[in-house]
């Protein structure tokens, strides 16, 4: 539950600069955004391998 936390958080820390990018063509905000989206792939794996164990070990 922690990293999925986490997750959430980093989605709302990127939205700041989603907006900069979109709206106002700030390319420097976009690149922020993209590696905001790389960090949220990573730990959006960890939690599905969390998932994926635990519930391998409840069998």
């Amino acid at each position: 539950m922690e990293n999925y936390t986490k997750l959430k958080d980093l989605v709302a820390s990127i939205e700041g600069d989603a907006e900069k990018f979109f709206n106002n063509g700030n390319s420097a905000a976009g690149t922020r955004v993209r590696k905001g989206l790389q960090e949220i792939k990573t730990l959006a794996q960890e939690i599905r391998n969390e998932i994926t164990a635990t519930k391998n070990s409840a069998k």
